[in-house]
């Protein structure tokens, strides 16, 4: 590259007006200040022509410096020592170009690192941007998506459109969702999640598919193992005493004159018995739930199949439109909130039902009451299977009120309520 041509007349500028001073100098008749003038200048001159003549080096050597910098190569230094008068603007171009490569070394470490996190995770993680172009595939992905081929520029529509029908449906759909597949001889379960978030301003969806298929076998495992332990716990305590009243019963038949007392024996077999029967039909009752049949019911006929067993307030007016869904199956689900909530210590005039239909469709069923009120972890907990912190309580009335709602292809959730109670809210989705 040329060196500016403005810097490069300056030296002989700088030579030509010496002369040019020392003959003026002369013809005056100062011949002594003249070559004092003309030693000046020139020295001047030589010492213009080192530095300036440096310059336009100096200046060269950082703008392709800079260029590099432009091109991510943070390898080039300038000479701090042959830059004359530039040398603080070398020495921090150096120190900017140290720190710059610093953090491209640091941005690197982490970027291996999270790749190595992504390929080695069970998870399947698939990124894609706002065109729908998968942009980040790691290795589970791959396996079980495109059966180990790239899928990084790929369209998100023509992978699924490889996929298993189960695995198309839960990535189609916008809400979590469960879903199982055979792989290897085997059926592996996942959990869909996906997410939106934007990445440089612009927006992305990752999708990631868990294997869930261990963590439900334990599930369920624990699940059997506790249902086993309070069915043996519920047999042994109704069983020993129908044992012992009737070896009682026995012995009072064969005395004359017993018939009163073998009467309240046998009355209390009878109760025992009764209240194992109807524990074990509560358990069969939550197994052998029937799929609803739904239809149009009317809310206020809706309700009066419930008042007559518990009472409550209404809170708010009725919907002018029925709901849609299992008369028999809801009014079980009434029933058995109202039942808790009057166990949990709220009187019948506490107890409050509040009906709202939904603008898009369906309704939402809302149980208050101003019990005792649950613990975070009991609310957390309360709809599992076999879960109560009642002492002769089975664990089923509210997981059997989930089953019930959720094949209606609802939703319910425990709340707590203002002021003090429980607040239990069903969603249930309107005609298809």
């Amino acid at each position: 590259m040329a060196r500016p041509l403005r810097l490069r007349l300056v030296p002989p500028l700088l030579a030509v007006l010496c002369s040019a001073a020392g003959a003026s100098a002369l013809l005056a008749g100062r011949v002594g200040w003249a070559w004092a003038l003309v030693a000046g200048t020139a020295a001047g001159a030589i010492a213009a022509w080192f530095f300036l003549g440096r310059f336009p080096e100096v200046l060269e050597a950082l703008a392709d410096a800079l260029d590099s910098l432009r091109e991510r190569d943070y390898a080039p230094r300038i000479d701090e020592r042959r830059s004359g008068p530039l040398s603080i603007l070398a020495a921090r171009f150096n120190a900017l170009a140290g720190a710059l490569r610093g953090e491209r070394n640091d941005v690197y470490q982490k970027e291996m690192l999270l790749e190595t996190v992504l390929e080695t995770a069970p998870t399947a993680i698939l990124v894609c941007d706002e065109n729908d172009v998968v942009v980040i595939a790691n290795t589970a992905a791959r396996d079980l998506l495109g059966d180990g081929r790239r899928l990084s520029g790929a369209r998100f529509s023509e992978v699924l459109d490889r996929c298993a029908p189960e695995v198309r449906a839960a990535l189609q759909g916008q809400d979590d969702a469960l879903f199982s597949v055979d792989r290897n001889h085997e059926t592996e379960t996942y959990l869909a999640v996906s997410r939106w978030f934007e990445l440089n301003t612009r927006r992305h969806r990752v999708h990631l598919l868990r294997p869930f298929t261990r963590e439900l076998a334990r599930k369920e495992v624990e699940v059997w193992k506790k249902a086993i332990r309070i069915i043996s716990h519920e047999l042994a305590n109704s069983l020993a005493p129908i044992t012992s009243m009737v070896h009682s019963a026995r012995t009072l038949a064969e005395r004359p004159g017993q018939g009163e007392m073998l009467s309240h024996t046998l009355a209390v077999v009878e109760e025992r018995s009764t209240a194992l029967r109807t524990f074990l039909e509560g358990y069969a009752r939550f197994a052998r739930l029937p799929h609803p049949e739904k239809k149009d019911v009317p809310w206020e006929e809706f309700l009066s199949g419930v008042r007559s067993l518990y009472a409550f307030s209404l809170d708010g007016s009725l919907p002018v439109s029925p709901g849609f869904f299992d008369p028999a199956q809801l009014q079980q689900v009434l029933i058995n909130l109202l039942k808790n909530a009057v166990e949990a210590g709220s009187t019948p005039d506490q107890c409050a039902v509040r009906i709202s239909a939904l603008p898009e469709g369906g309704a939402e069923l809302l149980v208050m009451d101003r019990g005792g009120g649950m613990a975070e972890e009991v609310r957390r907990r309360a709809l599992e299977p076999f879960y109560s912190t009642k002492k002769r309580g089975s664990g089923l009335g509210l997981p059997l009120c989930r089953e019930i709602v959720e094949a209606h292809g609802g939703r319910i959730w425990i709340l707590p309520r203002d002021g003090g109670g429980t607040s239990v809210r069903c969603w249930l989705p309107g005609r298809a």
